[in-house]
């Protein structure tokens, strides 16, 4: 049964435990690629600098180009209703938790892919 990771810290620690963070980046390039954001992330890269990394392209979308803010978050799938419920008055707080549900939904397409 899948239970989705309820912090930034539990994604990566899963992600690690099943050997499938080189293919949790992969899926994030892939997907910021389809959404013309290229983010180019290293598959080295340090998950600590993973999270900062795509949390400074969000809060760029955010403020320069929210029209490819919200096709990014289309083309990953993130729920809609996720998004709605977050607090937006503080923008370096909401990048953070968009940065999360962008990793989370992208966890749930690397597990499903790696179980079925």
């Amino acid at each position: 049964m899948y239970l989705p990771p309820t912090s930034f810290d539990s994604l990566i620690e899963e992600a690690e435990k099943q050997d499938l963070y080189y293919k949790l980046i992969e899926q994030t390039n892939k997907d910021f690629g389809l959404a013309n954001e290229n983010i180019d992330i290293p598959l080295d890269i340090f998950p600590f600098e993973l999270k900062l990394l795509i949390q400074d392209k969000i809060i760029k979308l955010i403020n320069n180009k929210f029209a490819e803010y919200l096709n990014l978050l289309y083309i990953i799938d993130v729920s809609e209703d996720q998004i709605k419920k977050l607090d937006g008055s503080d923008v370096f707080k909401l990048s953070e938790d968009v940065t999360f549900l962008i990793l989370k939904r992208e966890w749930q397409k690397v597990w499903f892919r790696s179980k079925y």
